[in-house]
């Protein structure tokens, strides 16, 4: 026996509905959440030094805080403005924690090195050492 493949009555109203483009639509809006969410997190000014190799991707679960100093010589804490001594005391509050993030260390390209060894021995002293130094590449 042969099977029919049409429909019987072609004026009946659509029982379903097709998903599919809002799917789509979703997992697109997922891709540019991923791509633009961690270009938001670094907005301020900060001319970092060049590298010439490419670094490897974190994992997925892995927590970041940024601290970065800009040509003046000003301490944020993410976007934050803050002085050495609040910086200090926030770093104090991120060691007491059981799984402190990783420390994103943003230095711009014109700054006096010892900002950056500063900010690095008071990770030291608080016993962090997950410490990520931020550069551009070539």
């Amino acid at each position: 026996m042969a099977r029919s493949f049409h429909k019987a009555n072609r004026m009946s109203a659509l029982s379903e509905i097709n998903v599919t483009p809002m799917i789509d639509m979703a997992f697109a809006l997922l891709i540019i959440f991923m791509i633009t969410t961690p270009l938001l997190e670094q907005s301020i000014q900060v001319d970092l030094p060049l590298e010439s190799v490419t670094r490897t991707p974190a994992s997925p679960e892995t927590r970041f805080q940024a601290i970065s100093i800009d040509k003046e010589g000003i301490y944020y804490w993410t976007q934050e403005q803050v002085t050495f001594s609040e910086l200090e005391n926030r770093i104090k509050l991120m060691a007491q924690q059981n799984d402190p993030p990783v420390i994103h260390l943003r230095g711009d390209m014109t700054l006096q090195y010892q900002k950056i060894i500063d900010v690095m021995d008071l990770l030291k002293q608080n016993e962090l050492s997950r410490i990520s130094l931020d550069t551009r590449v070539k």
